[in-house]
């Protein structure tokens, strides 16, 4: 699934501009689906050019023209075609573990901050979800409900997995060079 396709979805809440769905990518999607403006732009120019998507222009005072963005019948039938492939694909991009491939060439310290920080962005999404829930879950769609549950499984088991296994990278020799 592209980020078209989520924005189509995210429209299907109601109307929504470039900004509210850069918003929503941080509060909803953030831990598994990353989208900044230089991709929901473009994404809602195309849904606009293929009609999966209308835009009024609302004026406002001293500022740029707001543009409000609504689903049409077209694109609520280009994302249900979408959410018919029963197999997509699971991609995780991590930094943080391309990283720790190379933690042999690190230095210890080094590779101890990292750990540090992974933990420290882990509990940044803990209490993100906390936030969540607090704020009330009621009226969500159940598969929402299971991507925050999902979330939060995979939060938990990266947690236990960095604490229970980061003494193996301590054992490593000091930074290597590169050549040898």
């Amino acid at each position: 699934m592209d980020v078209k396709t989520v924005c189509l979805g995210m429209l299907t809440d109601g109307p929504a501009s470039g900004y509210d769905l850069k918003k929503e990518f941080e509060s909803s999607f953030g831990h598994f689906f990353a989208a900044g403006y230089g991709s929901i732009y473009p994404a809602l120019s195309w849904l606009a050019d293929h009609q999966y998507v209308s835009c009024e222009e609302i004026p406002q005072e001293g500022k740029p023209d707001r543009k409000l963005y609504r689903i049409t019948e077209e694109g609520r039938q280009f994302l249900l075609k979408a959410l018919k492939n029963t197999k997509p694909c699971h991609k995780i991009r991590s930094e943080f573990l391309a990283t720790m491939c190379f933690a042999h060439l690190m230095e210890r310290e080094n590779i101890q901050a990292v750990l540090d920080h992974r933990l420290s962005e882990i509990g940044r999404y803990k209490e993100l979800f906390r936030n969540i829930e607090q704020e009330g879950m009621s009226d969500w769609p159940e598969g929402a409900k299971f991507v925050l549950g999902f979330g939060k499984a995979v939060a938990a088991a990266m947690e236990t997995y960095i604490k229970e296994n980061r003494h193996a990278l301590a054992t490593e020799p000091t930074a290597k060079t590169a050549a040898g």
